[in-house]
C-alpha cells in the first residue's frame, strides 16, 4: 500500500495493523517475530512501515469500536465453529454424533445441525464486522471449503485430518480400554467446510456486505522441512492437529491421555506420510467482500 501511494506522487499515510485472537494465544511470541518499525524503511528494507497491536477476544464477538477499521483479513477462521451444536451432543437428539469426533460420515441430521451453525456462525460474524468497518471498508476471507456437489456430512479431504487419522485414534483408545466411551462421544471438533452457495447465503442474508469475488481454490500441502521423510510428515500433521484442538482434547481427557492421542496420531501419520503429501491439497473458499 505505502508503495502504492509513492509510485502516484503521494505521501503515505500511517497504517497500524490490529493482530486478534482468543486471550490464551501468547500475543508476545507474536510480537517478538515482527521486524522492527522504522519510519523510514524503504524497499527492501527488512524493518516494518505500520504500527501494530493485539487485541484479543473471540471473532464471534464484536472486536472494536464502530466505524473504525478500513479493512479486515481473515485467515483460516471462520471454518471453526463458536461451539459444536447442541444437539450433536444430545444422546435423545437424532444428530447425536454417537462414536464419531467429526461430522465427516455421520448422520443427515448431524450434518444438517453443523450447516446451522456455521450459517448462525457466520450471520454473527458479519454482523460484527460489518458495525466495525468504515463506510467503504473491505474484508477478505479465507477459510476450508468443499465442493458444491458434497454433502455437510462429505467433509472432502478435511476428513484426512479429523476422520481418517484423528477419529480412529478415539476409537483405538476406546477398543483398549484406555478411554471410556462416554468421552468419544461427548467430543467433537468444531470445524464446518462450507461450499461457496453456503457463504453465499450467509453474506447476502446478512445484507451488510456486497460480494466482490467468491471462488475455490486448492492449497498447497501442508508444508514439510523433508517432504520425503515420513518422520518429519507426521511430526507436522500432528503438530499442525494440536495446535488447532489441544486445548478442546485436554479438557476432555485430560493431559495425559492427549499426549497419547497425539503421539499416536504422528505415528499414524508417518504410516501414510505419502498418502498425506498427495493428498492434502485442500480446497479452501476465497472470499472479498465491500460494506454495502
Amino acid at each position: 500500500m505505502t508503495d502504492m501511494y509513492v509510485s502516484h506522487g503521494h505521501d503515505p499515510p500511517e497504517f497500524c495493523i490490529y493482530f486478534s485472537d482468543l486471550p490464551s494465544n501468547d500475543f508476545n511470541t507474536l510480537f517478538r517475530l515482527l521486524p522492527d518499525y522504522s519510519a523510514a524503511a524503504g524497499n527492501g528494507s527488512q524493518r516494518r512501515r505500520y504500527f501494530s497491536a493485539g487485541v484479543p477476544g473471540s471473532f464471534h464477538d464484536r472486536l472494536f469500536p464502530e466505524r473504525s477499521i478500513n479493512a479486515f483479513t481473515s485467515t483460516f477462521s471462520v471454518h471453526w465453529l463458536s461451539q459444536v451444536p447442541g444437539e450433536v451432543l444430545d444422546k435423545g437428539s437424532p444428530a447425536y454424533n454417537a462414536g464419531k469426533v467429526f461430522e465427516h460420515g455421520a448422520s443427515e441430521a448431524t450434518g444438517a445441525a453443523y450447516r446451522r451453525q456455521f450459517q448462525s456462525d457466520l450471520a454473527r460474524f458479519l454482523r460484527c464486522r460489518a458495525a466495525e468497518l468504515k463506510r467503504g471498508g473491505a474484508m477478505f476471507l479465507l477459510c476450508l471449503g468443499r465442493p458444491a456437489a458434497a454433502a455437510p456430512t462429505d467433509q472432502g479431504r478435511v476428513r484426512l485430518l479429523y476422520g481418517t487419522l484423528f477419529e480412529d485414534l478415539w476409537a483405538d483408545l476406546v477398543r483398549e480400554g484406555l478411554m471410556e466411551k462416554d468421552k468419544m462421544d461427548g467430543f467433537n471438533v468444531p470445524l464446518y467446510a462450507p461450499t461457496l452457495d453456503e457463504v453465499r447465503e450467509a453474506v447476502e442474508a446478512a445484507g451488510a456486505f456486497r460480494i466482490n469475488r467468491l471462488e475455490m481454490v486448492t492449497g498447497s500441502p501442508p508444508v514439510v522441512d523433508r517432504p520425503d521423510d515420513p518422520g518429519a510428515v507426521g511430526r507436522t500433521v500432528a503438530n499442525n492437529v494440536r495446535s488447532f484442538v489441544s486445548a478442546l482434547v485436554d479438557a476432555r481427557v485430560g493431559k495425559a491421555l492427549a499426549d497419547e492421542l497425539f503421539g499416536r496420531l504422528q505415528r499414524r501419520a508417518e504410516g501414510c506420510a505419502g498418502e498425506l503429501m498427495a493428498e492434502m491439497r485442500l480446497p479452501h473458499v476465497v472470499c472479498s467482500l465491500s460494506l454495502a
